[in-house]
Formats: C-alpha cells, structure tokens, sequence
C-alpha cells in the first residue's frame, strides 16, 4: 500500500448528518471524492436527495439523500436501517449535525438550552449507538465534528450552551473510543474553528465588527472555508489514521495559539 493508497475509501460507506450544507456538505463530498459511497443525511428530504444527487453527479461513488431528525430516536434508527438496506453495512459516521443559539445565559431559555444539547450531543449518541451497532463485527469508524469551542470563551457572541456541547463531544469521544475499541471502532472528534457558513454568519450579527474581531485572534487573519475540513475528514476516516482514535485535531487558523 502506498501513502496515497491509505487515503482512499473505496467500496466505503459513509453517513453524514447535516450533509445537505456548510461543513457537512464538504465532507460528505470529499470522502465520495475519496471514493466512499454516501449517505446525506437532513431534516429535509428534497434538500437530502438534492445534495446527494449532486454529490454522486461531481464525483462518482453512489450518494444516498436520507430525512432524519437526529434527535429522534426512530428517525436515525430509521436513517442507518436504509443505509444497510441500500448499501449492506456502515463503515463511518460523521455527527456533523449541529446548531447554535446566541444568547446570554441569563436570558437563555431552558429550550434553546435543550435544543443545543439535544441536537449536537444527544444527537450524537443516538447516531453512534445506531451505527456503531452495525460496525461491531468488522469495525468502523466514528468522526465527530467538535468545535474549537469546547476549550475557549467566544466573544463578543454569547453561547454558552453551544460550548457546553461541544465540550461534551470531547469527552463523548474519549470514553467511546475507549469502550469500542475491542471492536475495531476507532473514534476521532475534528475541531474546526470559524468557518464561512450560515452559523458564522448568524454570529456576526451579534456585533458589526464581529468577523474582524475573530479574524483578528487568528494567526492565518481569515475564516476558514467548508472544503478546508475536507481532507482531514479523509484522512481521519481513513486508514491513512489507522493508529489514531480518542483524539482531536483542531483546524482553527492559528486560533487558539493566541
């Protein structure tokens, strides 16, 4: 096998929640691009089949549009059982899925507080649970995508459940990897810092110099784009990190070495 060869995921399958936009979207095309057939997973389904069809039209693999509300048990029990059913089996999972709700803590309603949790960490679980059920004789593997927010303070935007969350799927990532290990299942968390999508966008809002203030923590001086994440979504999917789990890389432009 040769160094490139480690990169690649052929005959791999791969799910990806919040794969219809943003993030999600880059990574579910760089591991088609790699060679693994996908599934994209959405609350939406024409959003879903759209992004996969464009997906498999771009790069070749098969592409699977799914609606699943993650924080809904059925529905991701659901989402992997069509998965086997089209494609015979699941070899990574990326909890992409996730929101963000600006808010100070001491006007944070104990909803949005709930929706945060439910959807980035709860959602989480629900889905490895789903697919790790069907790694477990042959392996797999599990990529959460973190945030640089679970070791820092943002500013000037308030989010406090956010953090919370993110900082949850570290220690999620940890103990699962350790727990699934006798399986062949190596879990890995990607940590991105700020990134040009629609929840960056809703966070520049909270103040009109907002992006110059986080540009200006950033030894790189600009925001990330999706696509940036995707070849270290490839290689932490791949066997290419074969010797790899419980671990986090952050992509954050510098970010936190300030």
């Amino acid at each position: 096998m040769t160094v490139l060869d480690a990169f690649k995921l052929d005959e791999q399958v791969a799910i990806v929640t919040g794969g219809n936009r943003g993030i999600g979207r880059a990574i579910a095309t760089a591991l088609a691009e790699a060679g693994a057939n996908v599934v994209v997973a959405s609350r939406d389904q024409a959003q879903a089949e759209a992004a996969a069809t464009e997906i498999e039209t771009e790069t070749g693999p098969e592409a699977l549009g799914v609606a699943c509300d993650i924080t809904d048990e059925d529905a991701v029990t659901a989402m992997v059982e069509a998965t086997v059913e089209r494609f015979d089996g699941v070899d990574v999972l990326v909890n992409n899925a996730g929101i963000v709700v600006h808010e100070a803590i001491e006007s944070m309603t104990l909803a949005e507080w709930n929706d945060v949790i439910e959807t980035n960490l709860t959602g989480a679980f629900l889905c490895s649970r789903a697919a790790g059920q069907e790694m477990m004789d042959d392996g797999g593997v599990i990529l959460n995508v973190s945030s640089m927010s679970a070791y820092i303070a943002n500013y000037p935007q308030r989010q406090v459940a956010y953090n919370a969350s993110k900082a949850g799927l570290e220690g999620f990532k940890t103990q699962l990897a350790s727990e699934w290990a006798e399986h062949g299942i190596r879990v890995n968390n990607l940590a991105p810092g700020y990134v040009a999508t629609d929840n960056a966008d809703q966070g520049a809002q909270v103040a009109e110099n907002a992006v110059e203030i986080w540009t200006g923590e950033m030894l790189q001086d600009e925001m990330a784009t999706p696509e940036m994440l995707g070849p270290t979504a490839v290689y932490l999917a791949s066997d290419a990190s074969a010797y790899m789990t419980g671990e986090t890389v952050v992509l954050d432009g510098g970010y936190t070495v300030r």
